[in-house]
C-alpha cells in the first residue's frame, strides 16, 4: 500500500519548511499530527434509536473506519436520557487513514460548505490541538444525499505534538488547512 499524497507532502516539503521556520535541526522536535478524532453527538437518539445507526453508517463511509458508539454515562430525567443509552458516535484516525481524511476534508469537503471563508484561527485549546465543527455531514462527496436525508453535524479535533498553538497552526496551515485571514480591526460606526 502506497503512502497517501498528503503524508508524502508532509515528509518531503512540510518538515523541512517547519525546521527552517522554527529554527530546529532535530526532526523529532518538530510538531506533527498525531491523530484526528471525529465525533457526532446524536441528540435525537433518545427518541429514535435508528438515528445512531444512521450516523454510524455515514461516519464509516466518509472516514473509512467503523466508529465507536458512545453511551450516556448518567441518567438525566429532563432529557429523558437513561444511563447506557447510545447518544453518539466517534472515530479516531491515525497514520494513513488520518492523512487521507485530512486531504479529503481540505480539498473536497470544506469547499462544499456554503459561504465558506476559512476555518477559525482561534479554535486551539492552548496545548496545540485544534477543534472545528461542521454543521452538515453532506459536504463529504462519499455520502449519497438520497440515503442520508437527516442533517447531522460533527466536531473534528486535530491532535498535534506542537508545544504551542502557534506551532500547531503553522503545521496545519502547511498541510493545507484554510484558516481565515487576519482582518485589521474595523472601527465601528455609530
Amino acid at each position: 500500500m502506497s503512502k497517501p499524497r498528503l503524508q508524502e507532502q508532509y515528509e518531503n516539503e512540510v518538515l523541512p519548511a517547519l525546521a527552517e521556520k522554527l529554527g530546529r535541526k532535530n526532526p523529532m522536535n518538530l510538531p506533527r499530527l498525531r491523530k484526528i478524532v471525529v465525533n457526532m453527538g446524536v441528540g435525537t437518539a433518545v427518541t429514535e434509536k435508528k438515528h445512531v445507526d444512521e450516523a454510524a453508517e455515514a461516519m464509516s463511509e466518509f472516514t473509512g473506519q467503523r466508529p465507536q458508539i458512545c453511551r450516556a454515562r448518567k441518567s438525566v430525567a429532563a432529557f429523558k436520557l437513561r444511563e447506557g443509552m447510545p447518544i453518539g458516535v466517534k472515530v479516531t484516525l491515525r497514520r494513513q487513514r488520518m492523512y487521507e481524511f485530512l486531504d479529503r476534508l481540505v480539498s473536497l469537503a470544506l469547499p462544499q460548505v456554503r459561504d465558506f471563508r476559512g476555518v477559525n484561527r482561534k479554535s486551539f485549546d492552548g496545548n496545540g490541538n485544534y477543534t472545528m465543527g461542521l454543521t452538515e455531514q453532506m459536504v463529504f462527496p462519499e455520502l449519497n444525499p438520497d440515503k442520508y436525508t437527516r442533517q447531522q453535524g460533527m466536531d473534528i479535533t486535530f491532535v498535534t505534538s506542537g508545544a504551542t498553538d502557534d506551532e500547531a497552526r503553522e503545521l496545519l496551515a502547511m498541510l493545507g488547512m484554510p484558516f481565515q485571514r487576519d482582518e485589521p480591526n474595523k472601527k465601528k460606526t455609530a
